[in-house]
This record gives C-alpha cells, sequence and structure tokens, in this order.
C-alpha cells in the first residue's frame, strides 16, 4: 500500500509539470454589446403561420420532412448521442468472456518438464475479465461531459438548421410573390400599350397625329410583350426554387400556385436589439456549448498527466489437454489494481494539452465571431425595415399620383388636348411606380423574415440548460 501511495504522489507531482498551456482568447462580455432592456417578443414556433396561407404550410412542412442539409444535422445530432453513450459507459466496469485452444508442440529442453517436453498437446483457456477505470483524477467524468456538451451542440445545430430551412423556404415563397405580381404589371402594362396603339391609330386615321407616332406605340407594345414573357419565365423559375427545397423536381411545379396570403402580417417585431437575443438564437447556445466541450476535453487533457489506476480481475480454467480443461485443479483466479504512470513520453500529454487550450480559444473566438455577427445582422435587420417602413408611406403617395396621372393624360390624349409624348411619360411613371410597389411589398416580407430569423426564429433557449460564457475558461 506504501508503495502505491508513492506512486500517486510522484505522479501528481509530475503532472505539476503540464506546461503552460493558459488560454490566450477571452469570451465577450455581452453587457457591453448595446443590447436593450426590452425582451423580444414571443414569436410562435410554426411562425410562418402568420401568413395564412395553406400552400405555404404545406410547403415549409414539406421542406423539413425532405431536406438534405436537416438530414445531415440529425445525423450529426445522432452520432453525437452514439459518442455520449460510448463516454458514459467507459465509467463503468467492463467485463469480457474469452475461450482460447490451440494444438503446441512444446520444446524439448525448455520450461516444460516430461512428459510434456516435446510432444505436442492442446493447450486450453476459459476465462471471465474484469477492468475498471476507478477515475481517480475526473478524466472519465471530464470526457463525459465533453460529448455531452458536444451533444447538445449538435442538436442545437439541428434547430438552426430547421430555422435557416424555413427562412430559405418562406424567402423563396416572397420571391415567388414579388414575380407574380410582377407579372401582373408587365400584363396590365401590355394591355395599356394595346390601348395606346388603338389610340395612335385612331389619331393617325383622323390625322391628329403621323404615322411616326402609331409606329413608336407599337414598338413600346412590342417591349411591353417581351417584359410579360420574361415576368412569366420569373415566375416559373420561382416555383422551380421552390420545388427543390421541398427535394422535388418537376413533378412538384405543377402543384404550387400563386400566394394566397398576407405576407405582411407577421408577427410582432422588435423595434430595439432585445436584451435576450442571444438566448433566442440557437447558433449562439450551440456555440456556448462547444466552449463547454473544448473546456472538458481541456480537463481530460490535464487528468492524462496522472497516473490510470484500474482494478483487474480474472476467474477462469486453464489446462494442458482438453479432458482437464474443466476439472477443478485447473481453475485460476487473480485480482488486483493496475498502476499506468506516464513518467516520459518525448512531450506527447503536454502536447495535447496545449492542443486542447488551442481548442478552447478556437471556440471562444466562434463565439465571439457568433455573438458580434448576431448583434450586426440584427441591428442591420432593424435598420433596413425602419426605412423599408418610411419607404412605404413615399412610395404610396407616388403609386397614387402617378396612377392620377396617367389617367388624367389618356383623357386629354384622347380627346386631343395632349400629345403621345405626355401620355408615354405619364405610362412610364406608373409602370416604374407599380413594379417599385410590387418590388418594395416584396422587400418589406423578406426583410421581416430575415429579422425573424435575426432573433432566433420560434427558438428559444432560456429555459435550456446551457453554459455562460464569460471570463477566461479553467478546467
Amino acid at each position: 500500500m506504501r508503495r502505491v501511495i508513492g506512486i500517486l504522489l510522484l505522479s501528481a507531482a509530475l503532472a505539476s509539470c503540464t506546461g503552460d498551456g493558459t488560454p490566450h482568447v477571452t469570451a465577450i462580455d455581452t453587457q457591453t454589446i448595446g443590447l436593450s432592456q426590452t425582451p423580444a417578443p414571443t414569436v410562435e414556433a410554426q411562425w410562418w403561420k402568420a401568413f395564412g396561407d395553406p400552400q405555404l404550410d404545406r410547403i415549409v412542412d414539406a421542406a423539413l420532412r425532405n431536406n438534405p442539409t436537416l438530414d445531415e444535422a440529425l445525423a450529426r445530432m445522432r452520432s453525437a448521442q452514439a459518442g455520449l453513450s460510448e463516454a458514459r459507459s467507459q465509467q463503468f466496469p467492463q467485463v469480457s468472456f474469452d475461450a482460447n485452444e490451440q494444438r503446441d508442440h512444446f520444446s524439448g529442453d525448455y520450461i516444460y518438464p516430461p512428459p510434456y517436453a516435446g510432444t505436442e498437446r492442446w493447450i486450453g483457456t476459459l476465462a471471465g475479465n474484469l477492468s475498471w477505470d476507478i477515475d481517480l483524477w475526473g478524466r472519465q467524468a471530464a470526457l463525459v461531459d465533453k460529448a455531452r456538451a458536444l451533444g447538445h451542440a449538435a442538436q442545437l445545430d439541428a434547430a438552426a438548421a430547421r430555422l435557416a430551412i424555413e427562412g430559405a423556404v418562406v424567402g423563396a415563397y416572397v420571391d415567388l410573390d414579388e414575380a407574380d405580381k410582377l407579372a401582373d404589371v408587365a400584363r396590365e402594362t401590355v394591355a395599356e400599350r394595346e390601348h395606346i396603339v388603338a389610340l395612335a391609330g385612331q389619331r393617325a386615321k383622323d390625322g391628329l397625329d403621323s404615322k411616326v407616332d402609331l409606329i413608336q406605340a407599337q414598338t413600346l407594345l412590342d417591349a411591353a410583350r417581351k417584359n410579360e414573357a420574361q415576368a412569366k419565365s420569373n415566375c416559373d423559375l420561382a416555383i422551380h426554387a421552390i420545388a427543390a427545397l421541398t427535394g422535388r423536381g418537376a413533378d412538384a411545379y405543377p402543384t404550387i400556385a400563386r400566394p394566397t396570403g398576407n405576407l405582411n402580417a407577421v408577427p410582432e417585431l422588435p423595434v430595439a436589439l432585445p436584451a435576450d437575443l442571444l438566448a433566442r438564437r440557437p447558433d449562439i447556445a450551440s456555440a456556448r456549448q462547444r466552449i463547454e466541450a473544448a473546456t472538458r476535453g481541456r480537463a481530460a487533457a490535464k487528468a492524462a498527466f496522472y497516473p490510470d489506476v484500474n482494478l483487474m480481475a480474472t476467474a477462469g480454467f486453464a489446462s494442458i489437454g482438453l479432458s482437464k480443461l474443466l476439472a477443478l485443479q485447473s481453475e485460476q483466479y487473480g485480482a488486483g489494481p493496475a498502476i499506468h504512470l506516464p513518467i516520459f513520453d518525448a512531450g506527447t500529454l503536454r502536447a495535447d494539452y496545449e492542443a486542447a487550450t488551442a481548442d478552447l480559444d478556437a471556440a471562444v473566438a466562434d463565439y465571439n465571431a457568433a455573438v458580434i455577427g448576431a448583434v450586426h445582422d440584427t441591428a442591420d435587420c432593424l435598420t433596413q425595415n425602419r426605412s423599408l417602413d418610411t419607404q412605404a408611406v413615399q412610395q404610396a403617395r407616388f403609386s397614387a399620383d402617378a396612377a392620377e396621372g396617367y389617367k388624367l393624360a389618356e383623357s386629354r390624349y384622347r380627346t386631343g388636348l395632349a400629345n403621345e409624348l405626355t401620355l408615354l411619360n405619364a405610362e412610364a411613371l406608373l409602370l416604374q411606380a407599380r413594379e417599385q410597389q410590387a418590388s418594395l411589398d416584396a422587400e418589406r416580407a423578406g426583410e421581416r423574415v430575415h429579422l425573424i430569423l435575426a432573433i432566433g426564429g420560434g427558438f428559444d433557449g432560456r429555459d435550456a440548460s446551457t453554459v455562460t460564457a464569460t471570463g477566461r475558461h479553467q478546467p
């Protein structure tokens, strides 16, 4: 016993020579990044249902079922869970059974006495073995904690992937809505220019305009028809993108119709950087868990400097010759401690410890980058949404004025009080107003969706068991 205690004391002294291995990166202080005191409004898990479009609900559900990105994230989550189970298993006694029977020729001039020397005989063993790492220094416990944190991180990665897929589908749906509205503008433009051609033809016939005016009107009609064809093509491309997100091909195109919901009817949105922004984002929560995993990995690397102490036991039978294998006198058994003490390893353990410290620094740096990115992204979304709301007011006035101006110009042109140039200028303003209105509506809807994603969508990790990442991390 004194010898064992002496070995343990010596190992503790050697383990103190682990080198510096001090972390060089400090987690950002989240109290200094300008978050407001007001939490974000509650966002439902299925936030896209606020648009009131059953087709969108169906498409999002299909995308979440069939998306390779989510499948990959879920596979990583299952792998992490298996790693946790494996790490836990090492904390328990390991029991095995071994059986061996082989034909050997014994040397006539070795340790085997007659009548065995110089003969061929069967040698058999049957044994049950037990090994238990009692984990005096907490290395196995640290590895279990590391695996658990990586499992939580993988779950959060899957939540982030799910949120990204939801955002991608809704974004593509907004694009389809914009394409349909621009196609409406293109069709209306064709109809109006057909009307202008008819008026120009009548005025040329009455001698009020020249044939040049008629040709110019016809040329503009041809251009409008070309734009209409392009607008229809854009609708098809938007449908193709949505089908791809659901994991389907051309068979899905006929099933995707024009959006019918109100894409401006989004959940309540924050007006400033919410106080709980970081808790709401799965990527931030995942980064925190990876810091915890790296911290526990560093603790395990430090514990590797100490000796492994195992309890070993074996019991079974061994004999020369098959007939005596199970005889009482063939039994054998033993038990005792087994100690492995690293004394000289050419710097391997120290290198592992420094690598674990570097992994911790990398995890903290990734967390810092994720925090800064989240704040930047959310702040940009808030600014964009405020700007677009202001633009919407001005755009409504522009659209109303352009419509009234075109109506007046068309009336004056029909009665001969204005020339074709006045009408075409009024029509150009009307076309510009309609296209801008459709694009602005889509941009506003897209930015609102972007803001929902920036604050974490329906994910809320405030009640989850997560790790606070502040200050330097020591084992």
